[in-house]
């Protein structure tokens, strides 16, 4: 038996032998979709990821190898475990298979129970040396003592400014943060997500930071303050650098005007900001017009100003707050979790009972979970 969380996705263009995989490993505790053909199996793989794909070898349309090329060619399947499935013993066609990186591969003759029993130890087997690497990368990255997030808040008078945030599996992956004083006057508040998962997006964050703290602390010292000519400067940089093609990001910039109480806006590919009136108790999406970074030369980056009132509270956040999975599937919704919040703060919660609530939910969450809290309050005396 295996644990009911792990899915299988079984392709083959013969309905009938198709059936009797699907009744066997579903009887043998998998999560189990099906797919007559490559080009459905491709279909179905935009929606969702399972954990093994046991694909048939001879298929119309697509065969086994060109069903697994596509596969290959593509950055977030390439690594799903794959196996051949194939009614005759072709060395040849074997040897092919492995070639393209397939873990395995197994002849269709072979007893049901069998190839369920192989399949159990290979998915163990994978999952073993994941979790040795996992442990492995937690050891790097306390080795380093490198943070993607900041452990120190910023004290801002008549502000009140917090953050709460959770790894994907408890393995550093995409999001950061960073709280900028480039001078006594402005403070800049940067939220950004990596596209991609775990350590593999972790990666690329540091050289991200360095880029965005170096175009902020240069503009600074050229009386540039526009969050909008900041993003474009290092949008440039980005799409230039060859070992960042095709590595995109969004990224959310608020220049705070410590003297004025002003606030700046600038977006590049990110979610809607909520803006939480206290006045009227409406919530407001914020849009920004950029494009995600190093997507192209010109990310169309403009500003926008943000007027907090007294009680006023605004969220800055990562997609893994709106991520979920339904019936198998990772789906989002934007709209739902702007309610939900918007019926915290109507019940009057805090944004410390907040983080606390979605802390105990930490075990739904499907990828990178990161929000900015900043409250408008009374200036100190």
């Amino acid at each position: 038996m295996t644990s009911a969380s792990q899915s299988i996705l079984l392709v083959d263009d013969n309905p009938l032998f198709l059936k009797l995989l699907a009744q066997a490993f579903t009887r043998a505790g998998f999560t189990c979709h099906t797919a007559h053909s490559a080009p459905e199996a491709l279909s179905m793989l935009k929606a969702q990821v399972p954990d093994i794909i046991l694909s048939d070898y001879e298929m119309p349309e697509m065969n086994g190898l060109e069903f697994r090329q596509h596969l290959l060619d593509d950055a977030h399947l390439k690594d799903i475990p794959f196996v051949f499935l194939t009614a005759f013993d072709d060395q040849q066609i074997m040897y092919s298979g492995l070639d393209l990186r397939a873990i395995d591969y197994v002849i269709k003759d072979t007893p049901v129970d069998v190839i369920i029993a192989k399949i159990n130890n290979l998915l163990h087997t994978v999952n073993m040396q994941r979790q040795l690497s996992e442990l492995e990368i937690r050891k790097t990255v306390a080795a380093l003592n490198i943070k993607a997030v900041p452990q120190k808040l910023p004290k801002i008078n008549g502000f009140d400014i917090d953050l709460w945030h959770q790894d994907f599996q408890d393995i550093p992956g995409g999001d950061f943060i960073d709280f900028i004083e480039a001078d006594d006057r402005y403070l800049f508040i940067i939220l950004g997500d990596i596209m991609g998962k775990k350590w593999k997006a972790w990666f690329y964050t540091f050289t991200y930071l360095s880029y965005i703290r170096a175009a902020i602390r240069f503009g600074v010292s050229d009386n540039q303050y526009s969050g909008a000519a900041m993003l474009q400067k290092i949008n440039e940089v980005i799409y230039h650098d060859e070992g960042l093609r095709d590595i995109l990001c969004s990224l959310s910039l608020i220049c705070l005007d410590k003297q004025t109480g002003q606030l700046s806006y600038t977006g590049a590919g990110d979610l809607p900001l909520l803006h939480y009136h206290s006045l009227t108790q409406e919530i407001r999406p914020i849009e920004s017009t950029g494009l995600l970074l190093g997507m192209l030369p010109d990310g169309n980056y403009t500003g926008q100003p943000i007027t907090l009132a007294e009680g006023d509270q605004l969220f800055l956040f990562t997609d893994g707050l709106t991520d979920f999975v339904a019936d198998g599937a990772k789906k989002s919704d934007y709209q739902q979790f702007a309610g939900h919040l918007k019926q915290q703060l109507d019940g009057g919660v805090t944004f410390t009972e907040f983080k606390e609530s979605l802390q105990k939910q930490s075990s739904k969450w499907v990828d990178d979970c990161s929000i900015i809290y900043i409250c408008k309050i009374l200036p100190h005396a």
